[in-house]
């Protein structure tokens, strides 16, 4: 059963869209589900994330920690928003049944890629960003308790 809180970002999802001219983008997948989610930034010249925005093609809970994922990034430093981990997206979220544990991983994965994309831009480097995966399938941990 879903939290009142997924239900709530599924059902009513804020940050929904593209932003024009971003700073930087993510994509990543699911080849196991069919998830896809795409991450928009808008970071200003202080490296603050101004906005955050996405498009997400998957399940209800893709939805809803696409949308979790922006609302926790927006007015964080880069830096700060390396540490949205897909923990994090989950506690907020009050958790995730065991089998929808990847989507939270997809968020956080989104975050990276965007993140990345921006690095790539500005030719800058942020502290503990790795590459990013496409999918995460390839990184995807075992299923684990709700949060």
């Amino acid at each position: 059963m879903y939290s009142e809180k997924v239900m709530d970002h599924f059902n009513n999802p804020r940050n929904v869209g593209e932003i024009e001219n971003p700073s930087g983008v993510g994509t990543v997948g699911n080849a196991k589900c069919g998830d896809i989610m795409r991450m928009y930034l808008d970071i200003d010249e202080n490296q603050v994330i101004k906005e955050a925005k996405f498009k997400t093609f998957g399940c209800g809970a893709a939805v809803a920690t696409s949308s979790m994922a922006t609302e926790l990034v927006k007015g964080k430093t880069v830096q700060e928003a390396l540490n949205v981990t897909n923990k994090a997206v989950m506690e907020a979220l009050d958790g995730l049944p065991p089998v929808k544990v990847h989507c939270s991983l997809l968020a956080e994965e989104a975050i990276h890629a965007a993140l990345w994309d921006y690095a790539t831009k500005h030719n800058i480097t942020i502290d503990g960003l790795e590459q990013p995966v496409n999918d995460i399938g390839e990184k995807e941990e075992a299923p684990q308790e709700v949060y």
